[in-house]
């Protein structure tokens, strides 16, 4: 990460810098997120079918799939909350002049980025409020599994077909167990392999982030109160997790961050939960002692509706914006509502690629923000979007890993870490 830094602070001095990067270094971080893609949808698959089917007992997934839901409300209420008092303590609105809001206004609001956000959060506004229900249940596994923004779909049929193996005689049953069984152990191991070119590869996505937003530098300067104060609020809710970790689990927090360290500098490189996914179940099962059966569920659910980074940001940003361009919409009525649409547009827009920005949208027009001034309010956070969209997956990461161990504690599915390596098995050929 630190070389990625350097070298890509080192090319922004030569006009060649940014084509080079594009060229020669930026495609070793786009193969390596790409392969933990190309599995992510197998590994929910298998584990999530072995996990639910081993459980002998649907009471005991029922159990499971409550407490985890509870968890996840929970904590992304604790994170909205947390933004909303760093917000309105620091206020770091405030004090913007009206020149920098229009400098942002010329560069950013006519961005086809932020216009297509716009246009896919009213669609998602227009959809009758149960069509994320809806949206869950696949017409056609195979089309499901061919999208990884479908991954609710595909956890939905994983634990469909889980159930039934429970509800069928052990002998029908076995054949398929094995089979799943097996794919989730050579999967795992990919993501063994994969890992050995994990330094490589963050090294490039970081120095294609630094050269990309070459340009912007100015801007990230008059925005660094704000940014700063959604990194008070991430680091607080870290706290968050710890104080959980220890009172649930009995444990050292500061052990399972170790554990979970790959992860987290994966999310933060790649700024994607579900990419991060595949090395997230293999930290929490082998590296933390979560057993299969809780870490295949929670793990793929958290990655697509628990966004307490992103919740956090959606209470700071919108409040941000507020301040500058609304301050007449500040008062405790709309700030409940945020809390209110936030938790809700953090399920509602699980599937949406880029959902930190589309989620803003929804909580912006839920307080009757003016409509044309969307565009304005999007320019304004756009330029630091996406550091703190590298922050704030490490804070979903994180929260996705804490609720599964204590989940896993509650259950008696905690154990021992059985760490495996990529070569454990090397001599049998």
């Amino acid at each position: 990460m630190l070389a990625g830094l350097v070298v890509g602070f080192i090319l922004l001095q030569f006009d060649y810098g940014k084509q080079l990067t594009y060229d020669w270094i930026a495609p070793i971080g786009k193969i390596f997120v790409n392969l933990l893609k190309l599995i992510a949808i197998p590994l929910i698959l298998a584990s999530l079918i072995k996990g639910v089917s081993d459980l002998k007992d649907i009471a005991k997934f029922k159990t499971i799939g409550l407490r985890t839901i509870a968890l996840y409300i929970t904590t992304t209420v604790f994170a909205i909350t947390i933004g909303l008092i760093s917000v309105n303590i620091i206020k770091p609105g405030e004090g913007i002049p009206l020149s920098t809001v229009q400098k942002l206004e010329q560069t950013y609001a006519s961005n086809k980025k932020i216009e297509k956000k716009i246009t896919v959060a009213q669609e998602q506004k227009n959809k009758p409020k149960l069509q994320f229900l809806v949206d869950m249940v696949p017409d056609n596994i195979f089309k499901a599994m061919g999208n990884n923004s479908n991954m609710l779909q595909v956890i939905f049929f994983a634990i469909f077909l889980g159930i039934t193996l429970i509800l069928i005689p052990e002998h029908k049953a076995a054949p398929l167990k094995e089979v799943f069984d097996s794919l989730n152990e050579a999967i795992l191991k990919m993501v063994d392999i994969i890992m050995l070119t994990a330094p490589y590869a963050v090294f490039a996505l970081i120095a294609n982030v630094i050269v990309g937003t070459a340009g912007d530098w100015e801007l990230l300067g008059s925005l660094l109160k704000y940014g700063g104060t959604v990194i008070i609020g991430l680091i607080l809710m870290l706290g968050v997790y710890m104080l959980m970790f220890k009172f649930f689990t009995g444990k050292n927090p500061f052990w399972f961050f170790k554990q979970l360290a790959p992860a987290q500098l994966l999310a933060f490189s790649s700024s994607s939960s579900a990419a991060t996914l595949p090395v997230t179940m293999e930290r929490v099962e082998e590296h933390v002692g979560v057993d299969k059966e809780v870490s295949s569920f929670v793990l793929p659910v958290g990655a697509t509706v628990n966004m307490d980074g992103t919740s956090l940001y959606q209470a700071v940003a919108a409040v941000f914006i507020l301040q500058v361009l609304w301050p007449e919409g500040l008062g405790f009525a709309n700030q409940m509502t945020i809390i209110l649409t936030a938790l809700l547009a953090s399920i509602g827009a699980a599937a949406v690629p880029g959902a930190g920005m589309i989620m803003l949208v929804i909580v912006l027009e839920a307080l009757g923000f003016p409509s044309e001034k969307l565009p304005i309010a999007l320019a304004l956070i756009f330029a630091i979007d996406r550091p703190l969209d590298m922050m704030r997956t490490v804070i979903n990461v994180t929260g996705d890993a804490t609720v599964s161990t204590i989940v896993a504690k509650s259950v008696g599915k905690l154990h021992e870490p059985k760490p495996k390596e990529w070569d454990d098995h090397i001599n049998n050929f």
